[in-house]
């Protein structure tokens, strides 16, 4: 059964770090393209970070470049987000999510596909994290 269980989120203060990982079972990592996503309260669920299975590229949304850094071990099964200097509107909870792909011939921009939710059809259950002083 495949499975994917985020973990790291808490309580910052802004300005600070927090490391979020997210393991998955039952699946060889490396066939996966891997994403995050954050959802805050009375918004729609956002991508924020994702990494192709293909050629490893990595995509962020414009909100998160420069503070955020995603990465993926595929040996552990186990992809990471890196978020330094937090700010309030960081505040949301976060899932990981798996695309199986195979990625559309037609698609013109990556970076949109990538960082869309309707291209992940596996999700986990999310980690809070809240950003305040």
């Amino acid at each position: 059964q495949v499975q994917l269980v985020e973990s790291g989120g808490g309580l910052v203060q802004p300005g600070g770090s927090l490391r979020l990982s997210c393991v998955t079972f039952g699946l060889t990592l490396d066939l996966y393209a891997i994403g995050w996503f954050r959802q805050a309260p009375g918004k729609e669920r956002e991508g924020v970070s994702a990494i192709s299975s293909t050629d490893g590229r990595k995509y962020y949304a414009d909100s998160v470049k420069g503070r955020f850094t995603m990465s993926r071990d595929d040996p552990k099964n186990t992809a990471y987000l890196q978020m330094d200097n937090l700010g309030p509107e960081d505040t949301a909870v976060y899932y990981c999510a798996l695309n199986s792909g195979p990625y559309p011939p037609d698609t013109r921009d990556s970076g949109s596909y990538y960082l869309s939710s309707e291209s992940y059809d596996r999700w986990g259950q999310g980690t809070q994290v809240t950003v305040s002083s």
